[in-house]
């Protein structure tokens, strides 16, 4: 079954070969736009995806690859990102607000003008 990505007009901008996105290889994909509020994205690889402007609020991203992704604008409120590898990652102007980042790994990410507001980190969080 395939999964269709929507962007936040309801148009569709991804297909993914099946029906949820838990482990799912989405490296590369455009997703500009998307609107993936809520999603499981558990240990996906999202690796150099563009996920400009975003809405990934409340998303759980646990274990994720995020490793190069940009995600300028992104809305990641409330977004569960343990674990998850930004390193490289593009997060200008991003909303990380109330997002768990403990454990994520930071380095290199570019965090400029992002809104880091009650975000939870723990000993293990790299920058």
């Amino acid at each position: 079954m395939a999964l269709e990505i929507k962007n936040l007009q309801g148009e569709v901008i991804h297909t993914h070969d099946g029906d949820d996105l838990r482990n799912a290889d989405l490296s590369d994909a455009n997703l500009r736009y998307a609107d993936l509020r809520g999603a499981d994205l558990f240990d996906a690889d999202l690796s150099n995806a563009n996920l400009r402007d975003a809405n990934l609020s409340n998303a759980n991203l646990r274990d994720a690859n995020l490793f190069g992704a940009y995600l300028f604008g992104a809305n990641l409120h409330y977004a569960n990102l343990r674990n998850a590898d930004l390193r490289n990652a593009d997060l200008h102007y991003a909303d990380l607000r109330c997002a768990n980042l403990s454990g994520a790994n930071l380095r290199g990410a570019n965090l400029r003008g992002a809104n880091l507001c009650w975000m939870r980190v723990n000993e293990k969080t790299q920058f």
